[in-house]
């Protein structure tokens, strides 16, 4: 999922991979990694851990899960909408990968 706005070259303002294992509606396994927010990708461990055990079609616990691990986030000058967008792209990213979006 990329989410950018439509200009010369497209680069993504934020991306996200995903990989999901899931047991019924339950993620049991989870595998994320941010594009565009650092020099190379970054991988969510705090946030795959939150996941676990999750309902998918529950999106305020996927929310939660996702917000909680941007706790320590720490933008730089003019790039703290990020942040925010990168949760919500997180989110959006794992319903699509579980087919509910």
């Amino acid at each position: 999922l990329k989410v950018r706005e439509r200009v010369s070259y497209e680069f993504a303002v934020v991306s996200v991979a995903a990989v999901l294992e899931l047991d019924g509606s339950v993620l049991t396994r989870v595998r994320l990694a941010l594009g565009g927010v650092a020099h190379r990708p970054w991988r969510l461990g705090d946030a795959e851990a939150a996941l676990r055990g999750v309902d998918i079609e529950d999106t305020d616990a996927l929310r939660a899960a996702v917000a909680g691990s941007f706790t320590d986030a720490r933008p730089l000058p003019g790039n703290g909408f990020k942040v925010e967008l990168a949760q919500r792209a997180v989110v959006r990213a794992v319903r699509v990968a579980a087919g509910v979006a």
